[in-house]
């Protein structure tokens, strides 16, 4: 029986891999398993499991370990990047800039009280910095402070990884706690917000369509193209039925008369501007009308040479005549106006006659099935850029070394630009949901184990010895900027309870505690919407900060 006893107290790779899948598997089960009014740890889990299976004799091979959690965390940090580069630079958009300001200022507030505690208790800022990142529920970070501890000192500090081990569990019920903290002091009752956010909610900007018949003078005898100078906004006409009774899809060169009933595509914010042109009316388009032979349908683009383009130089119009109304990309509807770059897995909405709307999908590919590899060269080639770009010493002023990004920052960077722009340059860079969720529960599935090995052996002994104050610390780095940005956003700027929530949940990166502020409302998903406008900036902001607390303080 002695090479089952080596599988689990061994050596060698066999029992490296058989100890990995031991506590990545009791720590899926029991993060699938244990939860709390709803409230689960999820899979961190995998992080205890594995300071168990060290505590009680399981160990890695060192390079094993290594591997792991710097593989891992590429993973993990490269597909959350390649998920927010899209929305990353648009997110700081109108309203959503705002939002951004506020989850910077918890990220920074949430690293000088980490500080200013570290001052006053002595904790070293290793440990601390552990504490912090356990504290705000986040893995990259955490990943980052121990990468740049090892390039500095030539050793690996098993105290980080205790410390976050530590802060994580109140981290994440201490974020819900302090939601409910705010609720109370502004004795916020959620009726009264749910109708607060029903009267706002034709100020949303979202893609409607509108029909009308045109009243107003100053439309007779324009031109379709000329609506825009005449309104100053962004608007589409997707169909048009004359005087005459006849139906067709116009151009840029349909000249529009009064009387003319027409469909518009645009804004709902900008509903009241399309209003000025006529009355709104009901017109029965399609099998109301003999002599109609519009469709709409929607096709998804899937042929790569499609991906980086913009609709104007795909000239649909001339080439199929038919319209593109509205795409959907990463559930958000977009107007599909002339600039708009398409991207492979968006969703087209398109009017036209049956036979040019087949031929466009047929053009555009249109075949989902298509979509389900994922496209192993973009993301292996986008790793290797990260590392390179990781691995770059950078000269910084205040600093006695180079600074260097570290595997976890490089990749993230280069996972966002590419999200962002690599559609210009014809890189795809789409990977399916399902895809992206694997990578990503692989890469953080093995750095956690790895982290929890590495940190087994004096999990116990740093806790008897006086390491439980941490938690006490890690309570404190979560409530106090949650608080502090929450009075701000909600007595200064006037912020629904909805959005607060999202906001302050993402600038925690804390997907337990957005469930809870999802549960809180089924008739909006503003919760959901801040949480993912601030999500992006946040975990860069958080990979960095992690670095630069070991830097500036070590």
């Amino acid at each position: 029986m002695d090479w089952f006893s080596n599988l689990f107290f061994g050596t060698g790779i066999a029992h490296s891999i058989f100890v990995l899948a031991i506590a990545i598997a009791a720590g899926i089960f029991l993060g699938s398993r244990l939860k709390f009014k709803g409230i689960t740890l999820g899979v961190t889990w995998i992080l205890f499991c594995a300071i168990a299976c060290s505590h009680f004799g399981m160990t890695l091979d060192p390079l094993v370990e290594s591997f792991a959690k710097d593989l891992g965390l590429i993973l993990f940090v490269y597909s959350i990047g390649l998920q927010v580069g899209p929305s990353f630079f648009s997110s700081f958009g109108k309203g959503g800039l705002r939002l951004n300001m506020l989850a910077a200022g918890l990220v920074l507030l949430g690293c000088l009280t980490a500080y200013i505690i570290h001052l006053a208790s002595g904790v070293d800022i290793a440990t601390m910095t552990g504490v912090l990142f356990g504290a705000v529920t986040n893995t990259p970070g955490l990943g980052a402070a121990q990468q740049t501890f090892q390039d500095l000192t030539g050793m690996a500090n098993p105290n980080i990884a205790s410390g976050y081990a530590m802060a994580y569990p109140l981290g994440v019920v201490g974020v819900i706690f302090a939601l409910l903290l705010i609720r109370w002091i502004f004795r916020i009752k959620l009726d009264k917000e749910e109708e607060q956010v029903k009267a706002e909610k034709g100020e949303e900007r979202q893609v409607e369509h509108i029909d009308l018949k045109l009243t107003n003078p100053q439309v007779e005898g324009i031109r379709v193209r000329d609506l825009t100078l005449l309104t100053h906004i962004t608007i589409l006409v997707s169909r048009l039925l004359d005087k005459d009774g006849n139906e067709f899809m116009p151009d840029a060169n349909t000249i529009l008369h009064v009387g003319d009933r027409v469909r518009f595509v645009t804004d709902s914010i900008n509903e009241r501007t399309v209003m000025l042109l006529g009355e709104q009316v009901e017109v029965k388009w399609d099998a109301e009308e003999k002599n109609v032979h519009l469709v709409s349908q929607h096709i998804v683009v899937t042929k790569p040479k499609i991906n980086g383009k913009k609709i104007s130089d795909l000239k649909v119009r001339e080439a199929f005549n038919i319209t593109i109304t509205r795409i959907r990309r990463a559930g958000i509807e977009l107007l599909a106006t002339p600039d708009l770059i398409l991207q492979l897995g968006d969703r087209l909405t398109v009017v036209g006659e049956a036979e040019a709307v087949s031929k466009i999908a047929s053009a555009f590919g249109n075949s989902a099935k298509k979509l389900d590899a994922p496209n192993l060269a973009s993301l292996f080639f986008g790793i290797l850029l990260g590392v390179i770009l990781g691995s770059l010493p950078l000269a910084l002023p205040g600093l006695s070394q180079p600074f260097k990004l570290g595997l976890a920052g490089g990749s993230l960077i280069v996972a966002i630009l590419i999200g962002a722009f690599g559609t210009r340059y014809r890189l795809v860079t789409y990977t399916t949901t399902s895809a992206n969720l694997m990578i990503r529960e692989i890469g953080i599935s093995l750095f956690l184990a790895a982290v929890g090995f590495g940190a087994g052996k004096t999990f116990i002994p740093t806790l008897v010895g006086g390491g439980y104050v941490w938690i006490g610390y890690g309570v404190l780095i979560t409530l106090i900027p949650v608080l502090i940005i929450g009075v701000i956003g909600r007595q200064c700027l006037k912020l629904d309870y909805f959005t607060l929530m999202g906001l302050l949940t993402g600038s925690m990166t804390n997907p337990p505690a957005l469930a809870y502020a999802t549960s809180q409302s089924s008739a909006n998903d503003r919760a959901a919407v801040a949480y993912s406008t601030v999500y992006p900036l946040t975990m860069f902001l958080r990979v960095l900060t992690g670095q630069l607390m070991i830097l500036l303080f070590l």
